[in-house]
């Protein structure tokens, strides 16, 4: 994957969508190091392919990222 190059609305493939997922999915980055990394501009664009791509429930978006890095005796 092409790095740090700003892309336009129209300028991302299924497949660049599907391993941006991936990579959000597996732990390697959060949507936000993603979205700086790739240089996707709309804030919630990652979010967005993560419900519609994504093999894992993120219907309550960022929120459940946050709650997983936390330690367990902080979450509650």
């Amino acid at each position: 994957m092409d790095t740090g190059k700003r892309r336009s609305q129209r300028d991302y493939t299924l497949g660049f969508k599907l391993a941006v997922v991936d990579q959000v999915e597996k732990g390697e980055l959060s949507y936000k190091e993603a979205q700086r990394r790739y240089g996707i501009q709309g804030r919630s664009t990652v979010l967005v392919w993560l419900r519609k791509h994504g093999r894992q429930d993120w219907s309550q978006g960022a929120s459940i990222r946050a709650q997983r890095s936390r330690p367990m005796d902080e979450q509650s």
